[in-house]
């Protein structure tokens, strides 16, 4: 931690120093209570430009980090009436920044953006600018003015790799519209593109790659991309970060994208835990819905998705993945009147919305209910859903789509079929997404094809599982297996057991030994 030591900082900008370093340590109660002390300090010496500074900096973190809204407009008030003494200063265009992040209406979020935009090139606030410049552009993204607001990102971006932009906070607030959009509009290429000058400028500042803020989006970005370990990573990150203490949307959000995580995987006990309590929060919707058809429960997975749809714009882009989801449960449920007339609005979704994603989303549904159905031509609608997904860059969904197409041509052109199906199994394998290893599985022996158990058993443990054995050799019980990993006290003893049986000892003593001579490279 840099700065002066706390018993000697007794200036504003001292105190701030030593919350700036709070900060980066990611302990957020020490920063707050840097900034308070030194927005006293500043009003104590007079210094209004630093106490509107510090006034706005607690109205963000009271507000994005705790979630503590009514602290939070507090602040933000407290900022606005003490700026007339501020002079000129760009604090005017901060202060109506920040509060535009916490404005639910669009139109007014957006012309507080532009007016903050407006001050930063009239005082050349070259931060301010740019960092305003990511705010608009995210919120256009989420507006699904999708190539408007990327524009406006890419600028801000490049004054970053330029050097434009320096101070670490609109560093992070810039790559974590960035990573919000990119999550949004589900645009791996152009996240993955940036993350490289992200990386760049976080080593030659001395940084984290990825900060605290931004970890929960960028977790959401790695999913897509089909980068699970980096993704379980930065989300399991981000949920011990916001803790039990955090009550905001930031927590939430960790919560719900770890959860869809972990159902790509086929861990649906550990989804369901997660998201306990979070049930009525649309984004949920997916995995809850996921969950619920897994188990055959047609018509509670319908409810999740009608309740999630009725609370979206019918003309907005996030209904593509509840509408897709909802087709696959209109099959299920053998409904194919009713399967066609989701797949229409979904198809209508990637028209006005128009991108590789969405229209890959558009032609894997339409090819199921053709696989199903049996009409159509099923065959043409997965391939140019293999081929939208490749452009995207969305290794689950081409794997999907790959597996569908074997089944199509299992009669018609088995040497095809078997080569889409090796395909698709390679991918989910790789991913370690279970579910979908094993119905590949099924796939490859129809095919005549005998497939072993898989990668995941004969002895090998899973991913859990190794993070499991790790704990037990550090003397954890289950209980605080349980703490640690988010994951029931229930579960914890399912993966001892796997452990024990998949390596043939006898109790945890045994498997503490093995862990312990695994550590050492011993084994």
């Amino acid at each position: 931690m840099t700065g002066p030591p706390a018993a000697e900082a007794t200036s504003g900008d001292a105190l701030e120093a030593l919350a700036r370093a709070a900060y980066l340590d990611l302990d957020f109660p020490q920063t707050i209570r840097h900034w308070e002390a030194a927005y006293a300090a500043h009003r104590e010496a007079g210094t209004p430009v630093g106490a509107v500074r510090v006034a706005r900096m607690l109205g963000c973190i009271y507000g994005m980090v705790v979630g503590d809204g009514a602290v939070s407009a507090g602040w933000l008030a407290r900022a606005q009436t003490l700026l007339p003494g501020a002079g000129s200063s760009s604090e005017a265009g901060w202060v109506v920044l920040t509060i535009g992040m916490f404005e639910a209406d669009r139109p007014r979020k957006e012309a507080r953006f532009r007016d903050a935009l407006d001050v930063a090139r009239r005082l050349r606030d070259t931060d301010l600018e740019f960092v305003a410049l990511a705010y608009l552009g995210a919120s256009l993204v989420h507006g699904d003015h999708v190539e408007e607001g990327m524009l406006l990102l890419d600028e801000a971006l490049a004054a970053v790799a330029g050097r434009d932009v320096e101070d670490f906070f609109a560093l992070e607030e810039i790559f974590c519209q960035l990573f919000a959009a990119c999550e949004h509009a589900h645009d791996v290429a152009r996240a993955d593109q940036w993350m490289r000058v992200g990386d760049a400028v976080a080593e030659r500042q001395n940084l984290p790659a990825v900060s605290a803020y931004c970890r929960t989006h960028y977790g959401g970005v790695l999913t897509a991309a089909g980068r699970w370990t980096e993704a379980d990573v930065a989300l399991t990150d981000a949920v011990r970060l916001w803790g039990l203490e955090h009550r905001s949307a930031l927590r939430s959000g960790a919560l719900i994208r770890l959860a869809d995580l972990r159902v790509r995987q086929g861990r649906h006990e550990e989804a369901e835990q997660l998201l306990a309590g979070l049930e009525l929060d649309v984004l949920a919707a997916r995995p809850l819905a996921v969950i619920h058809l897994a188990r055959g429960e047609t018509v509670i997975a319908r409810d999740v998705l009608d309740r999630a749809l009725d609370r979206l714009e019918d003309a907005s882009a996030a209904t593509a993945l509840p509408l897709a989801l909802l087709v696959d449960v209109h099959l299920a449920a053998n409904n194919i009147d009713e399967a066609h007339a989701a797949v229409r609005r979904l198809e209508q979704c990637a028209v006005r919305h128009p991108s590789h994603y969405l229209r890959g989303v558009a032609a894997l549904a339409r090819g199921r209910i053709h696989l199903v159905a049996a009409t159509g031509d099923a065959r043409a609608c997965l391939r140019d859903a293999m081929a939208e997904f490749a452009q995207a860059q969305m290794p689950m969904e081409l794997a999907r789509s790959r597996l569908d197409l074997a089944s199509v041509l299992i009669a018609e052109a088995p040497e095809v079929a078997l080569a889409e199906a090796r395909a698709a199994l390679d991918t989910f394998e790789r991913l370690q997404a279970a579910r979908d290893v094993d119905a590949c599985g099924a796939v490859l022996r129809s095919l005549g094809v005998r497939t072993g158990p898989g990668k995941r058993s004969g002895g090998l443990l899973s991913k859990r599982e190794s993070e499991v054995l790790e704990l037990v050799g550090l003397g954890l019980s289950n209980p605080e297996i349980s703490e640690r990993l988010y994951i029931s006290r229930k579960t914890v003893e399912h993966h001892v057991g796997n452990i024990l049986a998949k390596l043939g000892l006898r109790n945890r003593v045994e498997a503490a030994a093995y862990s312990a001579r695994a550590s050492s490279g011993r084994i």
